[in-house]
């Protein structure tokens, strides 16, 4: 893609935005840097784009002669492209892309790609792991934290860029081709964005949209919406299962991960043998397996990656122990899927600590799941009343609300007994106290770690 004396707008000044004016400007591109956050400060902004950074920097209400000079409009994935100011550039025919669409243009190399509402964190951590110890040219990037846009330029033909790609992501590419994509399952989520269920499945399955015959797609045998996907790709599409044995592919059996393919079947390890917990996990160590074993990684690899592999910061992470009760930080349970995945890996009696933005989720199916393991719920955040409703008609009704999130942690310690656990997994996204469900594990963390 050529960017050279265009005039490009980044709308959004997160780490992606940032991460797209410094590609862009490396490329000679003339930068205008958008947000409509009135609340914002040039100065911070200039702050993290650095002394040499050329670009305008424009905060709140769009100016509408801007329209007529832009050639190209980068959309940071937090900013939704039904917005009306987008639409009007649409209606320019000014080219509109993502940050992703942006990176992919400018890197090198082949991409390895991850997407689905739970797991892609951990999934894409352990692919990462395994395309590490195949070869040196790696780069982990996209939803897990690290902007594809800061890694782009730094590329080869033999880099290897492992990518957890969002649905915000994936809404806006055009020509992204990974070599080797992976859905892991679809459960109701950022439906406030996306407004419906089908919008937000179909901007997941962008993911394999300009894959081609040469390509993989994996895909989850247990999940109705993945496992109907397959059967219309034009890709080559392995599956993995954690139910049952598959002719072709990818399963667990007697405990045993297994990957069969093209007539050849090994044994990657048994379960036993894994750092990380839960039947979800093991799935996602079947789909980074699958994703690397088709690129042609050797199996002794895939086999030692898998077992070396201790998990990801905030899903389901041991913190401490204090006075016999034992906290975990899951605070990238983000949705009730996420978190009914949480309170199942939980072998104790539990505390757990709830609530926070509202994403237009139901929680009942959520509730329904504590399964007689949860001693306490405490609420707290914009949805602590939304589900509070959803409790009581599951019948449960040992809930609290809690004011602040450190009113919550503490009200948690005091309730849980030992021989019992703590769980922060909110169900919720964590905007409505803290930037990021990261922000918000280090909080729980650090009020544990000073009990």
């Amino acid at each position: 893609m050529e960017v050279a004396e265009k005039r490009v707008l980044v709308f959004g000044s997160g780490i992606s935005g940032i991460g797209a004016v410094k590609l862009l400007e490396k490329h000679q591109a003339d930068v205008v840097l958008y947000d409509g956050n009135e609340k914002l400060e040039e100065a911070q902004i200039r702050a993290k784009l650095g002394a040499d950074s050329k670009a305008r920097i424009v905060i709140g209400a769009f100016p509408e002669e801007l329209l007529e000079e832009l050639d190209l409009v980068i959309l940071s994935p937090g900013v939704p492209t039904d917005l009306p100011v987008v639409e009007k550039m649409k209606e320019k025919n000014t080219l509109v892309i993502g940050e992703i669409e942006l990176a992919y243009q400018m890197g090198k190399g082949d991409v390895l790609a991850i997407t689905g509402t739970n797991g892609k964190t951990t999934t894409t951590s352990l692919l990462g792991e395994i395309m590490k110890n195949y070869q040196d040219d790696v780069y982990v990037v996209g939803n897990i934290g690290n902007p594809y846009t800061i890694a782009a330029d730094q590329m080869t033909e033999h880099t290897i860029t492992v990518a957890e790609m969002s649905s915000f992501m994936l809404e806006s590419i055009v020509d992204f081709r990974p070599r080797v994509s992976a859905i892991l399952n679809f459960t109701p989520d950022h439906l406030n964005r996306h407004h419906t269920m089908e919008a937000y499945v179909n901007a997941k399955k962008n993911i394999a949209r300009n894959q081609t015959e040469e390509d993989y797609c994996i895909l989850n045998y247990e999940d109705d919406l993945t496992r109907e996907f397959g059967k219309n790709l034009k890709t080559q599409v392995l599956y993995f299962s954690s139910q049952r044995k598959l002719e072709e592919g990818i399963y667990l059996e007697d405990g045993n991960i297994i990957f069969h393919y093209h007539g050849v079947e090994e044994t990657i390890c048994h379960v036993d043998e894994l750092q990380i917990l839960g039947t979800h996990n093991h799935e996602n160590v079947m789909a980074a397996a699958a994703m690397a074993a088709v690129y042609g990684v050797p199996m002794s690899v895939i086999r030692e990656s898998v077992k070396a592999f201790g998990g990801v910061e905030h899903r389901i992470e041991y913190v401490t122990e204090k006075n016999g009760v034992v906290f975990y930080n899951d605070s990238k349970g983000t949705n009730p899927d996420a978190a009914i995945k949480g309170i199942r890996a939980m072998n104790r009696p539990t505390v757990l600590i709830g609530g926070g933005y509202d994403k237009g989720s139901e929680y009942k199916e959520w509730i329904q799941s504590f399964d007689g393991k949860v001693k306490k719920l405490v609420l707290l955040g914009a949805t602590k009343e939304k589900i509070a409703k959803d409790a009581e008609c599951c019948g449960f009704t040992d809930y609290m609300f809690a004011d602040t999130f450190e009113e919550a942690v503490l009200t948690a310690a005091k309730l849980a007994e030992p021989g019992e656990a703590v769980l922060l997994s909110p169900a919720c996204a964590s905007w409505d106290m803290f930037s990021s469900y990261e922000v918000r594990g280090e909080k729980f963390k650090e009020i544990v770690n000073s009990l």
